[in-house]
């Protein structure tokens, strides 16, 4: 089969929702099929002529099984367009976008849709004691946000991990980065995301949400939720580090670490062949991407090694990239990752470095946070006219995915 060049097309996300917010009477099987209804309307293309529907979420459950396909037929798209799930962790909405690349490039498919959604505000609690039956004593039962971070790893192998915080925590340690640095740089990721908004830099990639209430009409949810636009060192200072009580030298806190949050991200990834037929307009093309593994103890650094095996599988170098997206699950775990690539706290590339803010201050809704990133990234890619972007992101158990995107012309 001839390898295609796979083009991004109409890169669209919703506004993130705060934990227990405004989304919240969405569950995430509502909010995937509310991206792809906008998908499908805002690209103009023929629904039927999508081969696969591939949609992340960090965490499934019974309620809407493959819930790509179940987002898809829940929208009153066609029956006969098939659809998967996957989970790479934080990851995911990243890893849907190469799968679909790799279908197109492969020649198995022609147009693609790649997204992700997550409604952590509904994430359930479970127990696995119950198949059996309990003839006595109390029951337990899991909440899935926390109990999936403790197991993120085996624990024979790796021992306890309590969190994806302690994994901050010992990178901030290993790199030597202070709780002033981390406080500094989450002030700067909420103050990008303000400037954004005042701008109107996301307008023409988001999606309004029609939330229903319990009383009186829906209530129309268009702007992201969680950023502070009175950030400042004074008041992120005076928050208390969560593991200050078993670790004097704790630097994280909730002002300088991802929310949970509530969302939806979705594209058209298509066939460059097909693009004049089907009408369409590439924002991006999808020039390469490579993931690695590492210590789950310190699964924050996951992007240093992405990233060299990616330049290495693509020939290119940080000389090339004109954005940088990286993820920012924890600040610390930014500030380690950028001195594993070599970058000096005066270095010119912090200047391109997520410039709209990102997970501390947009928020970090697990499955669709690769698609809102992409999103970002494309529109920012084509306002500042630079060639390649370069999204990444550490992965709660010990990985990192990075992937390179051209600018279409």
């Amino acid at each position: 089969m001839t390898r295609r060049r796979a083009a991004i097309v109409s890169p669209l996300r919703s506004p993130v929702g705060r934990f227990l917010g405004t989304l919240a009477p969405l569950t995430a099987g509502d909010l995937g099929a509310a991206i792809l209804k906008a998908l499908i309307e805002r690209s103009g293309i023929d629904p039927a002529r999508v081969d696969d529907v591939v949609f992340s979420q960090g965490y499934g459950n019974g309620e809407a099984p493959a819930i790509g396909h179940w987002a898809w037929l829940a929208a009153g798209l066609p029956l006969e367009v098939p659809g998967y799930q996957l989970d790479r962790r934080c990851g995911s909405g990243l890893q849907a976008v190469v799968n679909a690349a790799m279908m197109i490039e492969a020649g198995h498919a022609d147009v693609v849709v790649a997204g992700g959604c997550e409604s952590m505000s509904n994430v359930e609690h479970y127990t696995t004691a119950l198949r059996g039956g309990v003839k006595a004593g109390n029951l337990e039962l899991w909440d899935r946000l926390t109990r999936g971070r403790l197991m993120s790893q085996p624990i024979e192998r790796f021992g306890v991990i309590s969190g994806m915080i302690e994994t901050a925590e010992n990178l901030a340690k290993d790199y030597g980065v202070t709780r002033e640095q981390a406080d500094e740089f989450a002030v700067r990721s909420h103050r990008n995301a303000a400037a954004a908004w005042d701008a109107g830099r996301f307008d023409t990639q988001l999606v309004p949400l029609e939330v229903p209430q319990r009383k009186g009409d829906p209530v129309t949810f268009d702007r992201d939720e969680g950023f502070r636009p009175d950030a400042s060192m004074d008041t992120l200072g005076k928050l208390r580090p969560i593991e200050g009580k078993t670790n004097p030298d704790a630097v994280v806190t909730a002002g300088n670490a991802s929310q949970q949050n509530d969302a939806a991200a979705a594209c058209l990834v298509v066939a460059e062949d097909k693009l004049e037929e089907l009408g369409l307009e590439p924002m991006l093309w999808f020039s390469g991407y490579a993931a690695a593994g590492c210590d789950p103890s310190r699964m924050g650094i996951g992007p240093v090694p992405a990233v060299e095996r990616l330049f290495a599988r693509t020939g290119k170098g940080w000389d090339d990239v004109g954005l940088v997206e990286l993820n920012e699950a924890f600040a610390p775990q930014v500030l380690a990752v950028l001195k594993g690539w070599g970058w000096s706290e005066d270095d010119s590339r912090r200047e391109i470095l997520n410039v709209n803010g990102s997970g501390i201050s947009l928020g970090h809704p697990i499955g669709a946070t690769g698609g809102r990133i992409l999103a970002d990234m494309a529109h920012e890619m084509h306002r500042r006219e630079v060639r390649y972007g370069l999204e990444t992101m550490c992965i709660g158990g010990g990985q990192g995915i990075a992937a390179l995107f051209e600018r279409a012309a």
